[in-house]
């Protein structure tokens, strides 16, 4: 296949948009990725590598951060298509939240701008289900695209609060200042799935720390969650689909699984894997009872909390899409691509 529509992708080392280029390159397209610094290409090529491409022809590179201008304009020109995956980074948790906020609304209303005064038709913003469904606490009431969460809910993380205030403000921009420039989000649950490189989805740390033992009681929490092949698949649908102008698309599997049934499916299905993982289940009045002086504790509540009525039908109805996998299955393949790239340490 060829395709001479060049995309960008910005963020190339991470777990989604090392996924979305891999995918893009087996469709054909010329891409372009942005890097905070290409020294880092070579581990994008083996990653790439890892996920059967053999020609790199079709890839380029480009240093661009989202925290300043320089390099941004030469990274949209010629492009058609951009997929904004990358998120700003911080590796400690700060005390002021906008050390956060800012940069995740300064970084996305960045790259729109350059998109539209480079003439790109589509910008597809990696979002998540924290700017979704974190205010329904009602089993009823289906969570569906239609729903925000309240940026001062109690519990909502930094990260969360971060990316929800980011997706208001390219909303807000492609409205006041997007002229003809097309956009759609993505927002995915728990980024599950096999990694193409050692670098993973930040929500793997809960399979991690039932499979290192760190999770001595686990907390009855239930999760939707995404194999991470649906997440660039359905990035790739949206960009293409005349439909998706204007829309969000929550990415699930469907249905939910609990960590206690992730616990009890790793001890049965991967018992050599999981001796440490606990199946002991932690009560849910000892998170309630923490949150009145933990905010880990009170994320933890908020979770407990949400409801996990989460409908991926409009993903399946206006894209054609449908999920990869079961919950099980992409639970697995998680844990088995962990154990390929030597990330669960007593497998090392």
């Amino acid at each position: 296949m060829s395709n001479s529509e060049i995309v960008l992708v910005t963020g190339g080392t991470g777990f989604v948009g090392t996924q979305c280029i891999l995918q893009l390159l087996q469709k054909g397209y010329n891409v372009r990725t942005t890097l905070r610094s290409t020294n880092k290409k070579d581990k994008v090529i083996e990653s790439l590598k890892l996920g059967g491409i053999t020609s790199f022809d079709n890839l380029a590179f480009i240093e661009a951060s989202l925290t300043n201008d320089d390099n941004w304009d030469e990274a949209m020109k010629g492009c058609k298509y951009v997929l904004s995956v990358a998120s700003p980074v911080f590796f400690t948790s700060p005390k002021d939240e906008n050390e956060a906020i800012r940069p995740a609304v300064e970084g996305i209303l960045r790259v729109l701008k350059a998109a539209r005064n480079a003439g790109v038709t589509r910008v597809i913003m990696t979002s998540n289900f924290g700017a979704v469904g974190f205010s329904n606490k009602s089993s009823e009431h289906e969570t569906t695209e239609a729903d925000w969460t309240d940026p001062n809910e109690k519990g909502l993380s930094i990260y969360e609060k971060s990316k929800l205030l980011a997706e208001r403000a390219a909303w807000d921009f492609i409205e006041k200042e997007g002229n003809d420039l097309e956009f759609a989000t993505i927002n995915p649950v728990a980024i599950f799935g096999p990694s193409l490189s050692p670098h993973i989805s930040g929500s793997l740390d809960l399979i991690l720390h039932l499979l290192d033992g760190s999770t001595k009681l686990v907390p009855n929490i239930p999760l939707n969650i995404i194999d991470v092949r649906d997440v660039a698949d359905l990035h790739i649908r949206a960009m293409t689909n005349p439909k998706a102008n204007g829309q969000r698309f929550i990415a699930s599997a469907d249905g939910q699984i609990s960590l206690p049934e992730i616990a009890a499916l790793l001890k049965n299905k991967m018992p050599d894997t999981a001796k440490k993982v606990s199946i002991k289940t932690l009560p849910d009045w000892i998170v309630n009872f923490a949150s009145l002086f933990s905010q880990y504790a009170k994320e933890g509540r908020l979770f407990l909390e949400i409801s996990r009525n989460v409908s991926n039908a409009k993903a399946k109805t206006v894209l054609g899409w449908k999920p990869i996998a079961n919950n099980e299955k992409i639970v697995l393949d998680s844990v088995e691509s962990m154990i390929k790239h030597g990330i669960i340490p007593e497998l090392n």
